[in-house]
């Protein structure tokens, strides 16, 4: 039995080490596609979002808002819940790169400075190719902004890869040959 667990860990392994980058290429076609929205459907989408996450919460914490105090508050949270959308991509792409890399053995600092170069790279070719989308601009905040979530999501992989090592994979790195 244990020799058919070690089998499986090992098919596993090879079988998904070459799929392990699908989701970072997903992840980055999602970013483009997002970044080639024009402005006006943009803020429309981030609005929308803003406006769902005032409704629930009126409904969370039972405030029974008026139809202009939810406008209002709409408003306020607007550009933060941007913002936010901004890094949560790019935690998201972070982990998306950072953990096929991981697989492949790059670990400790060149993890960082690979999978963080690369993902700050996307960020800034991201936002020249917003300068093309009508209503869009290329802005060196924003660029900024995402890369508040690369460092946190390249720090999970981390933490996560050793603890798999540690534990779940532990006996293959035993029996390497």
């Amino acid at each position: 039995m244990k020799y058919i667990g070690l089998f499986i860990k090992k098919l596993l392994r090879y079988l998904l080490k070459p799929l392990s980058f699908l989701p970072a290429l997903l992840v980055m076609y999602l970013i483009f596609t997002f970044s080639a929205q024009d402005g006006v459907s943009s803020a429309r989408l981030s609005r929308m979002v803003s406006h769902q996450a005032v409704v629930v919460a009126d409904r969370v914490l039972d405030k029974e808002w008026s139809d202009a105090q939810i406008e209002a508050y709409t408003e306020q949270i607007h550009y933060y819940v941007r913002k936010t959308a901004h890094v949560t991509e790019y935690f998201v792409l972070a982990v998306t790169v950072a953990f096929p890399l991981y697989v492949y053995g790059i670990r400790g600092l060149w993890l960082v400075l690979l999978a963080g170069t690369f993902c700050v790279g996307f960020a800034g070719l991201d936002e020249y190719h917003q300068s093309f989308v009508a209503g869009r601009g290329p802005s060196v905040r924003d660029v900024a902004v995402d890369s508040i979530g690369i460092l946190p999501g390249i720090i999970l992989v981390r933490i996560v890869g050793f603890i798999g090592r540690k534990t779940l994979f532990r006996p293959l790195a035993l029996h390497k040959k």
